[in-house]
C-alpha cells in the first residue's frame, strides 16, 4: 500500500474542494476547503523529494493548463494527469511530462462506456500509460461510475465483472468515493472492500480520509492491495487530521505491500 499524493487545480491554483459541489451550472454551490499560497510546482517538488511516484494532478475545469504544465515540468515522469483528457490531447500531456493520462467523462460518455472512444485513446497512448478514473457514488445498494463533475450517473456498476473487463484497457484505476470526497468524515469501507477483493490491477482509493486510522482501515479492509490519496485532511492542504510527514512515514512502512497485481 502506497500513499499517492495529489495536486488538484481549480482556476489555476492548488485547491481542495468538496467534489460533489463542483458544478458548471451552479458555480455558487462550490465549497472550497483550501486555497494554496504555494504554486503547483512547489507541491510537485515536495513529492519528488520524497519519491512519491504515481500521484495525480487533476484539472478541475478550464484555465488550469499552465499550472498543470508547471507541476509536470517540476517532476517529469513522476505524476499522472487528468481532467479534460481526450484522444486529441492525451499524447501532448504525455510529452509534457505526465507518466499517465487519467480519463473519465470522455470515455464514459452519455452514461455508458463508449468503446469507440476508448479504442481511439488506446491507439494514441497504449494501455500502459492509461488510467481509468472510476470515481463513483452510491445508488441504492451499489456504486456506479459518475461523470461530468460527478453529477451524472452512468450505467457502469463497480463490481467484479466490470473491474475485470475494464482492467484489460488500462494500467491502473483511480477511484474517488464522490459522496465523501473533501468532507473528512470517514472512508467508504464497503467500496474499499469491493476494490480490494476484485480489482485485478493497481488501484488508488480517495475520499473521506480524515486521519491515520482511516489509512489503517484502507490497509485492513483492502487487504493491503489498495493505494490511497489524501486531500483535505492533510496539513499541506490546511487540514488537521494528518501531517504530510505522517503520510510519508505510513507510505514507507507499507509500500512493501503495494498492489503489484
Amino acid at each position: 500500500m502506497r500513499f499517492r499524493p495529489c495536486i488538484d487545480l481549480h482556476d489555476g491554483a492548488v485547491k481542495q474542494i468538496v467534489g460533489s459541489t463542483l458544478s458548471d451550472d451552479e458555480p455558487d454551490r462550490l465549497q472550497t476547503n483550501f486555497v494554496a499560497t504555494q504554486p503547483p510546482a512547489w507541491y510537485a517538488n515536495l513529492y519528488r523529494r520524497d519519491d512519491l511516484q504515481g500521484g495525480h494532478i487533476i484539472m478541475l475545469g478550464s484555465g488550469n493548463e499552465t499550472a498543470a504544465g508547471e507541476a509536470l515540468a517540476a517532476w517529469p515522469g513522476g505524476m499522472q494527469i487528468g481532467g479534460g483528457i481526450t484522444a486529441e490531447n492525451a499524447v501532448s500531456w504525455l510529452s509534457r511530462g505526465a507518466s499517465h493520462v487519467i480519463v473519465t467523462s470522455w470515455v464514459f460518455h452519455d452514461g455508458r462506456l463508449d468503446q469507440h472512444r476508448l479504442d481511439r485513446l488506446l491507439a494514441e497512448v497504449g494501455r500502459d500509460r492509461l488510467v481509468l478514473d472510476l470515481s463513483c457514488r452510491r445508488l441504492g445498494a451499489d456504486y456506479f461510475v459518475v461523470t461530468d463533475r460527478w453529477q451524472r450517473f452512468t450505467e457502469v456498476r463497480i463490481d467484479a465483472s466490470a473491474l475485470a473487463e475494464l482492467a484489460g484497457y488500462c494500467a491502473e484505476f483511480l477511484v474517488h468515493a464522490a459522496d465523501v470526497e473533501g468532507k473528512c468524515q470517514g472512508v467508504e469501507t464497503e467500496l474499499i472492500g469491493i476494490l480490494g477483493k476484485h480489482s485485478p490491477i493497481v488501484t488508488t482509493y480517495a475520499g473521506g480520509i480524515r486521519d491515520l486510522d482511516d489509512l489503517e482501515t484502507i490497509f485492513r479492509v483492502g487487504g493491503g492491495r489498495l493505494d490511497a490519496s489524501i486531500g483535505s485532511a492533510l496539513d499541506i492542504f490546511g487540514g488537521q487530521g494528518i501531517t504530510y510527514h505522517q503520510a510519508v512515514a505510513f507510505h514507507q512502512r507499507h509500500r512493501g505491500t503495494a498492489n503489484d497485481r
